[in-house]
């Protein structure tokens, strides 16, 4: 029997756009590569403007995506699912933790995306013990920090 291969852990650590701005163009990579979103927050004003912003940040695409507490929503088939717990209805490749939400250091998904915004204290916090917690494991953890410009660079490059 083959042991489940273990997930990445990638930081993102915001300081000059909102959590919507950035999170979009990372879900639309993970689609082009073929894989599925759980983005999770607890925070359904959150979930509801992530929801609004996919809708039109870009006008050349499309980010299918749900709120898997719409009604009649069969949130199986959804490309990118935004939920508020971290249940993969969906088959994701990839998981969102937003607004300070947890999953096991060993969660079933190719990559966990950790985002965090530079003056929420308490999720800055959490994401640091999420990423000691990855690293203490063995897991592949990389760490970005917004630039001026809203890219990325990482840190320890």
């Amino acid at each position: 029997m083959t042991e489940a291969p273990k997930p990445e852990w990638w930081f993102y650590h915001l300081s000059r756009t909102t959590l919507e701005q950035a999170a979009a163009p990372l879900m639309q990579k993970c689609l082009e590569v073929g894989w599925r979103v759980l983005a999770v927050s607890p925070n359904p004003e959150r979930r509801a403007a992530l929801d609004a912003f996919l809708w039109t940040f870009d006008e050349r695409t499309f980010l299918p995506h749900g709120q898997a507490e719409a009604p009649g929503l069969d949130a199986s088939r959804q490309p990118i699912l935004l939920a508020d717990k971290v249940e993969n209805v969906n088959t994701a490749n990839a998981l969102f933790l937003m607004d300070g939400t947890t999953a096991p250091v060993d969660a079933p998904y190719t990559r966990c995306m950790v985002m965090f915004d530079d003056g929420d204290h308490d999720t800055r916090s959490l994401a640091r013990q999420q990423f000691k917690a990855a690293k203490d494991a063995g897991l592949v953890t990389r760490y970005f920090q917004q630039t001026s410009s809203g890219g990325w660079n990482e840190a320890g490059k």
